[in-house]
């Protein structure tokens, strides 16, 4: 039994009468009240929405936004967010109708949000066996990667061509979305079509243009904090004085990382790749899984370019 001043049987109620009153479902964010700031730990949904977005538009959701709806078990009435990676706003949105295979949205108006990285990263990688790449697109996603090139090396164990590997680039494209929106990213990592590493390193521009980046177990590699100054207010210096630890690492530059897949890259792509204006950095003394290694420099390059912002 159980004190309950409320009961109307008096001050005694059954613990099953108190527990039922306590699990109540708890009333639905509106709007205007986002479900995190009524439960706490509880985030509002949010969606990837592709298509031009516009205040007190009624949209449809297409069929994969859609079916998540449904399997979250939403009802109308109950708020998302929606994003469509181009405008780097949020949308609130109340759902109004659920259909058996359709689901309407109202759209609130959008704010403007801005958890991109100081730096646009591209990782170039190549893939990794079994599912690893399904977890490096992802984990690469949530850190704040702007895109993700797919390689095939001399020493890849996976090697994909035609509708396959098309096929895969969809998957991961997918997994780069499902990653933004759990993360809370405005934009989605862009996946490239799978390239021959020969093939990617000749389409690339003049190095001018950004910085570029090789993993690697060279003796001669410099590790991350010599390969970029602190210093973001310096003019910005050609990245081969970085040899000199005269590099600079400044807001919204650019920067490609090249990893190799399991194995790492054969010796004459790592010299290709230099010869491109690759710059061969090494992350200390343990040997690092082909899907670990970018992560790491990811992580490394997103907090050094912020620190360099807040410098600036």
């Amino acid at each position: 039994m159980a004190s309950d001043e409320g009961s109307r049987h008096g001050r005694v109620a059954t613990i099953d009468r108190v527990a039922q009153r306590s699990c109540r479902s708890p009333r639905r964010p509106t709007l205007a009240e986002p479900a995190a700031r009524l439960e706490g730990l509880t985030l509002t949904p949010r969606l990837f929405l592709p298509l031009a977005l516009a205040a007190n538009a009624v949209v449809t959701l297409p069929a994969a936004a859609a079916r998540h709806v449904q399997v979250l078990r939403l009802q109308p009435g109950d708020s998302l967010v929606v994003f469509n990676g181009s405008d780097g706003a949020e949308w609130p949105a109340e759902i109004v109708r659920i259909g058996r295979r359709d689901v309407e949205v109202r759209l609130g108006a959008p704010t403007a949000v801005d958890r991109e990285l100081a730096c646009d990263v591209t990782i170039a990688v190549g893939v990794p066996a079994n599912d690893r790449m399904d977890a490096l697109v992802e984990k690469a996603g949530e850190l704040g990667a702007a895109s993700i090139q797919p390689l095939v090396c001399e020493r890849s164990v996976v090697r994909l061509s035609g509708e396959r590997a098309e096929a895969k680039r969809a998957h991961w494209q997918a997994v780069a979305t499902a990653a933004s929106e759990q993360s809370g990213r405005a934009r989605v990592a862009a996946v490239g079509p799978v390239a021959s590493l020969a093939a990617w390193l000749e389409s690339l521009g003049p190095a001018r243009d950004e910085r570029r980046l090789v993993l690697s177990l060279a003796p001669s590699a410099l590790d991350p904090e010599r390969a970029f100054a602190a210093a973001a207010c310096a003019p910005r210096t050609d990245f081969a004085s970085a040899q000199d630890g005269g590099g600079r690492l400044a807001a919204r530059d650019r920067v490609v990382v090249l990893s190799g897949p399991e194995g790492g890259l054969a010796p004459a792509e790592e010299s290709t790749a230099l010869a491109r204006g690759f710059l061969a950095v090494g992350l200390g003394p343990r040997v690092l899984r082909a899907d670990t290694a970018p992560l790491a420099l990811l992580a490394w390059l997103g907090l050094h370019a912020a620190k360099a912002g807040e410098r600036r």
